[in-house]
Parts: structure tokens; C-alpha cells; sequence
């Protein structure tokens, strides 16, 4: 494998690392998921990067890109849903963190539950 294949697979296992430093050390799940989510992101992706400068076969490059789009598409999808059933659920933002601009939100969407009114999700 080439220099460059080890700098990016390098900096990708760096960037996993510092995604679960954040898991662990940050205060509160809205943190920890945006830790997670970008740093993981980053680093599967340079990783995947990383492998096909590696192999640089045809078939393995297309599916390393294949799922790098897969994984940046899925990745934040995913942490915005869990962020924002944690919000509706109840989980509170640490309390040193700065403001909540989905409050207003997210309590309308838990007063149209508990009135059991049907429409378009927020």
C-alpha cells in the first residue's frame, strides 16, 4: 500500500478516536451524538477513502464509494432522529448549554399528541 493509503486510513482511525473520546467526556446525548456523528462520519469515510487508494481495482473503488455515500447520507439521518426523539421524550440539554431553540417546537408537537390530533410531523 502506498504512503497515501496509510495517511488516510491514519486519519480515520484518529477520527474514530475522537469520536468515542466524545461519547465518553461530553456532557449530555445532543452533544454526544453530534461527536459521534461527525466525527465517525469523517472517519469511516476516510478510511473507506484510504482502502480503495489501497486496491485501486475498479470494483472495490465502486463499492467504497458506494458506501461512503451510503454512510454520510445514513449517519446524520440517523442522529437527527435519535436528537429529535430524545428532545420530544424529555431528555434535557445540559445546564450549561446556551439555549434551546426547539423548545417551542417540540412542546406543540407533545400538546397535538396528547390531544390525539393527526397532522403533518414538524
Amino acid at each position: 500500500m502506498s504512503s497515501v493509503a496509510y495517511f488516510l486510513i491514519g486519519g480515520g482511525v484518529l477520527f474514530e478516536l475522537f469520536g468515542a473520546i466524545g461519547l465518553v467526556r461530553l456532557p449530555d446525548v445532543y452533544t454526544r451524538l453530534q461527536s459521534a456523528t461527525k466525527c465517525v462520519t469523517l472517519g469511516t469515510c476516510l478510511i473507506l477513502a484510504g482502502a480503495a487508494v489501497g486496491n485501486p481495482s475498479a470494483a472495490f473503488i465502486v463499492k467504497a464509494v458506494l458506501c461512503g455515500v451510503f454512510i454520510t447520507l445514513t449517519f446524520p439521518t440517523g442522529a437527527h432522529a435519535l436528537a429529535r426523539g430524545s428532545h420530544l421524550g424529555g431528555v434535557k440539554l445540559w445546564e450549561k448549554s446556551v439555549g434551546d431553540a426547539y423548545d417551542e417546537v417540540a412542546e406543540e408537537i407533545r400538546q397535538r399528541d396528547e390531544a390525539g390530533v393527526e397532522d403533518a410531523p414538524v
